[in-house]
C-alpha cells in the first residue's frame, strides 16, 4: 500500500517537473517564443570564461586593454539564449545574423586586492616579497535585443 502511494507521488512529480517541450519549426519561431517571455538570460564567453548574464548585471572580467570607460562593447560569442521556459542553444555559438544582440558598457577599470607572493631559496638567505594587484574591467550588461526581421531572413536561407 505504501509503495503505491510513493509511486503515485513520484509519477505526479515527474509530470510536474517534465512538462512537454515545444519544438519550433525554425529559428525565428524559437526566437519569437523567447521574445514573448518576460525575462531572458544569455550564456556568453567574455575574458576566456563563460558567464550566465541577465540585463543590468555587473560583470568583472580580466582587464580589456583597448576600451575606455563609457565605451559600448558588443558581445559576439553568445552560446545560449533562454528564458524560464525556452532555451535556444548555438553550436557552438548563436550566429550574429540571427538577430540576437547584447551590448555591455564599460563602467570602470579597477584593481583587485593586494596579493603577496613570497619567494625563498633554502639555505641561501634569499628571500623576496612580490606585491601585485590584478587589473580588472567592470561591465554593465545592457538589454538582450532580439530583432524579428533578421531572424526571418536566416530562416529563408536555411530552408532554401
Amino acid at each position: 500500500m505504501l509503495g503505491a502511494t510513493v509511486r503515485s507521488i513520484r509519477c505526479s512529480l515527474h509530470r510536474l517537473l517534465h512538462t512537454g517541450s515545444a519544438t519550433p519549426s525554425s529559428t525565428s519561431a524559437a526566437l519569437e517564443l523567447i521574445r514573448s517571455q518576460p525575462s531572458r538570460y544569455i550564456v556568453a564567453t567574455l575574458g576566456g570564461r563563460k558567464h550566465i548574464l541577465t540585463p543590468r548585471d555587473l560583470l568583472t572580467v580580466p582587464r580589456i586593454r583597448d576600451v575606455k570607460v563609457g565605451d559600448v562593447v558588443a558581445l559576439s560569442a553568445i552560446h545560449e539564449l533562454g528564458s524560464r521556459e525556452y532555451t535556444l542553444r548555438g553550436n557552438p555559438v548563436i550566429p550574429p545574423s540571427s538577430g540576437v544582440r547584447v551590448n555591455a558598457t564599460v563602467v570602470e577599470h579597477t584593481k583587485g586586492a593586494m596579493e603577496f607572493i613570497f619567494k625563498k631559496k633554502r639555505r641561501k638567505g634569499y628571500q623576496k616579497l612580490i606585491q601585485h594587484k590584478q587589473p580588472y574591467t567592470r561591465l554593465r550588461i545592457g538589454d538582450i535585443e532580439i530583432s524579428a526581421e533578421q531572424g526571418t531572413a536566416t530562416d529563408l536561407h536555411s530552408q532554401a
